[in-house]
């Protein structure tokens, strides 16, 4: 066994362990993974089913689910662009339209330098300031295509 299998194995354990006897506690033990790491690697969901008595399909149906979940390691920024119905309305799928042509990336996707990660949200809380986008925690209001440009030059260090 190579050494980040090893690893891997201890922060699982120790982790299912940290939640035992929760109610509930599989959304508790992803979210803890996928801070510790980042992501939840595929090579975890059999040892969290092994240690929790979950099939693979239980554990995979609620990662599929809640949007929050990755099973691949994001870039450095996370953009989240929102698609809910009051940013639709102010323009925001011409918004979506311009960030995936301008980072090159779908949806799910991260750049091919690895600095940025595209996410679709379906509401930031901040409709009356439609369009909106969330990179990493700072939100931003009625976004343009020009300021998504000049939010995206910052994190490229263009400044």
């Amino acid at each position: 066994m190579n050494s980040s299998a090893v690893s891997l194995q201890e922060i699982v354990e120790s982790t299912v362990e940290a939640h035992r006897g929760k109610i509930g506690p599989l959304m508790p033990v992803l979210h803890s993974i996928q801070e510790k790491l980042g992501y939840i690697p595929g090579e975890a969901v059999p040892m969290i089913g092994r240690l929790m008595n979950l099939s693979r399909a239980e554990i995979h149906g609620v990662m599929s689910f809640y949007h929050d979940f990755r099973s691949e390691p994001a870039g450095d920024h996370v953009i989240h662009l929102c698609r809910a119905e009051a940013c639709q309305a102010m323009g925001s799928a011409l918004l979506e339209q311009h960030a995936r042509a301008r980072l090159g990336v779908e949806f799910g996707e991260t750049t091919a330098d690895g600095l940025i990660t595209l996410e679709p949200v379906y509401c930031l809380g901040n409709c009356a300031c439609s369009p909106s986008i969330r990179i990493d925690d700072d939100v931003y209001a009625r976004v343009s295509a020009e300021q998504f440009d000049e939010l995206i030059a910052r994190l490229q260090g263009e400044e």
